[in-house]
């Protein structure tokens, strides 16, 4: 169906809901968009200025906007309307952030595995905060480098120190240390990122997008309300998966050492030597049971 007067900024779910809200972060967060070329991205971002300027081509539907606007919205500043990096993008969330917190909650027994990951981490944080900046607050290259410092230290200080002070706890209380250590740096770098809004304030504009004026009480509200999402998105991974783990660990299938690769140890190598050279049935017949168990424990 083609459309006349589509108003392409216009929310496409009602946003005073919160299942309208959930609706359109879904939308813009979808990891398929990540994997799309930048010519295709650049496609869709010309079909939304097309829209706004009123001009939409001819035999355009209503999908196909909702769809470009979708990938403009992925891929594009909302501020300046300039192409994100990939890896900043809030459509990588859901691969890269998986990535990394699996690598957290796997590597934290030692300490070079703990500072490498938590090192990691925290600069896919912060290259995540800066690309999704508020443009309109400028930041120096000196300030985005307290920032990435002051929150990097932040959590190797809290992993590490955790760590050290959790080897005689629970193994459970250990595998916490990572989120903890989350926690506490997204409550650093967050703020230290975007200081000039707490410092300058934010605009304010009335529904019309008249502006009103700068806030640096709104500034410290969003913040504030951006530090609390990102904790508490990362709480269901990294609180729930240790505790399911710990009881996976229980069973036979999760215990160290139990390889398909180990389990060749166990054959003599006499016994192969002598199944090669004399080929006696007794022999061939053990060695077929022990090759049953091996496939077996592959199998596990």
């Amino acid at each position: 169906m083609a459309v006349s007067g589509f108003d392409i900024d216009a929310p496409r779910w009602d946003q005073s809901t919160f299942t309208g809200r959930l609706k359109h972060f879904f939308n813009i967060t979808d990891w398929r968009t990540a994997l799309l070329p930048d010519a295709r991205l650049d496609e869709a971002k010309a079909l939304v200025e097309s829209c706004r300027a009123g001009s939409v081509p001819p035999g355009t539907t209503e999908e196909q906007l909702h769809y470009a606007k979708k990938l403009y919205d992925s891929a594009f500043h909302p501020d300046t309307g300039e192409r994100m990096n990939l890896t900043g993008r809030m459509s990588f969330q859901v691969p890269g952030g998986m990535a990394i917190t699996g690598c957290m909650l796997q590597f934290y027994r030692t300490v070079p595995a703990v500072v490498f990951w938590q090192w990691v981490n925290q600069s896919f944080n912060a290259l995540v905060n800066y690309t999704n900046r508020n443009a309109a607050s400028s930041i120096t290259s000196r300030q985005i480098g307290v920032a990435y410092f002051t929150a990097t230290s932040t959590a190797l200080a809290t992993a590490v120190g955790l760590n050290l002070y959790t080897k005689k706890a629970p193994p459970l209380v250990a595998r916490w240390v990572p989120f903890v250590a989350v926690a506490s740096s997204n409550c650093v770098n967050i703020p230290m990122m975007r200081q000039q809004e707490l410092l300058n304030g934010v605009a304010v504009t009335d529904e019309s997008g008249a502006r009103l004026g700068q806030s640096k009480k709104a500034a410290v509200k969003g913040i504030t309300q951006v530090v609390i999402s990102r904790v508490t998105m990362a709480a269901p991974g990294m609180i729930i998966l240790p505790i399911i783990m710990q009881r996976l660990e229980k069973y036979p299938f999760m215990q160290p050492g139990v390889h398909g690769a180990s389990c060749l140890l166990t054959i003599p190598s006499d016994m192969l030597h002598g199944c090669v050279q004399t080929g006696t049935r007794a022999e061939r017949l053990h060695l077929a049971s022990l090759w049953r168990q091996c496939s077996v424990r592959l199998l596990q």
